[in-house]
């Protein structure tokens, strides 16, 4: 199959606005780094393209239609789309975007060059072959959806039943004591600062382990080395509660309560939380990931060097409802139930991640 310089096909611009400028009631999608686009009040693009975020988790989008994008995406549109199919192409760099995050630089947040994405080399086979294989490739998509939603809906389950069994934070209708998480918390402690590589016996939680939803991805792990003294100190066991300290301002303040048997390191850009007796860490997380916990955060969070921060002080500080600890652990096994049930579905998922990635595999070398 013939290979062409994707630079000779396309044409690549980027988003013009601050991560601020998104407007929660607007009329059209702002699309940012995150995988879920925001809204905005108005639009300075309207046409068939696909999206690449700049930084961060670097994932691909389709859209066709008004929209408006943040600074850190790539906007790129087919230049004649009698050559270079426009759904064909966001299947190609849902694919190609593996590619890119090895070959990302930067510290703690990744990013991409332009002469990434222009040099890249794109299998072109004949139109009609292009739209065959992109009708393919987004059927087989639409069962790996549907799992994500019925995951998604587990997730909204949680949410449902924190505000059923607790109440809106904001307006405490039970009229329980408010105190801070400082209050309830026996222990916030850093992680370390000590390198991690692909080496060592100790696995290492970092910021991108931990989902904005709450949940932990564990794919990308580095490894460590710790001595008898530090190991309590730096290692997380089931129950423990960790925070996200340092992010972007969007992802800022990501909380999982930690469930695996084994122990892992965490990393310094994240928070140790250990409860006291009168308090149980799924609430706390729970708290932290709600609507409400979620706009908190970043209305606290500060910025460093572009980055959003809300260091162990302030995380102790924040001012959180206490319902009677009977209570808190009622939720805890609801969750535990939900996280159950999600664990199922994901292992569906992984399955049908495994079918998708090598219909992509054939598809991108002519043997679909």
């Amino acid at each position: 199959m013939v290979e062409r310089r994707l630079g000779d096909l396309v044409r690549i611009r980027t988003g013009k606005l601050d991560a601020n400028a998104s407007s929660p009631n607007g009329e059209f999608p702002f699309f940012t780094c995150s995988k879920e686009p925001l809204r905005i009040s108005s639009y300075s693009y309207n046409c068939e393209c696909v999206l690449v975020a700049g930084n961060g988790d670097l994932n691909v989008k389709y859209y066709s239609g008004k929209f408006d994008a943040y600074q850190r995406t790539y906007i790129i549109e087919s230049r004649a789309k009698d050559t270079l199919h426009v759904p064909y192409l966001f299947r190609f760099m849902d694919r190609y975007v593996e590619q890119l995050r090895l070959m990302s630089i930067g510290g703690v947040i990744k990013y991409i060059k332009l002469g990434y994405l222009t040099e890249a080399l794109i299998p072109l086979p004949p139109l009609a072959e292009q739209r065959r294989i992109a009708a393919i490739l987004d059927a087989a998509d639409v069962l790996r959806e549907k799992r994500r939603q019925a995951l998604a809906k587990l997730d909204g389950l949680v949410q449902a039943v924190f505000l059923e069994m607790f109440g809106d934070p904001v307006v405490n209708p039970y009229g329980w004591p408010v105190v801070t998480i400082g209050d309830i918390s026996a222990e916030t402690a850093y992680g370390t600062s000590e390198k991690s590589s692909t080496t060592g016996s100790i696995p290492v939680l970092r910021m991108n382990n931990i989902t904005y939803s709450g949940d932990w991805n564990f794919h990308d792990l580095k490894y460590m080395e710790l001595t008898d003294d530090s190991f309590d100190r730096y290692t997380v066991c089931a129950g423990d509660l960790l925070f996200n300290r340092t992010n972007s301002k969007e992802l800022v303040g990501k909380t999982a309560v930690f469930h695996e048997t084994k122990s892992m390191a965490f990393a310094g850009y994240l928070i140790r939380v250990r409860p006291t007796e009168e308090a149980n860490n799924e609430y706390i997380a729970g708290f932290l990931n709600s609507i409400y916990g979620k706009a908190l955060l970043r209305t606290m969070c500060k910025s460093i060097i572009g980055m959003a921060n809300i260091n162990a002080t302030e995380l102790r500080g924040i001012s959180i409802v206490k319902p009677p600890i009977a209570l808190q652990h009622r939720y805890a096994d609801i969750v535990h139930r939900v996280i159950f049930e999600k664990q199922r579905h994901q292992q569906s998922l992984a399955h049908l991640d495994t079918l998708f990635t090598s219909l992509q595999q054939r598809a991108f070398r002519g043997e679909l």
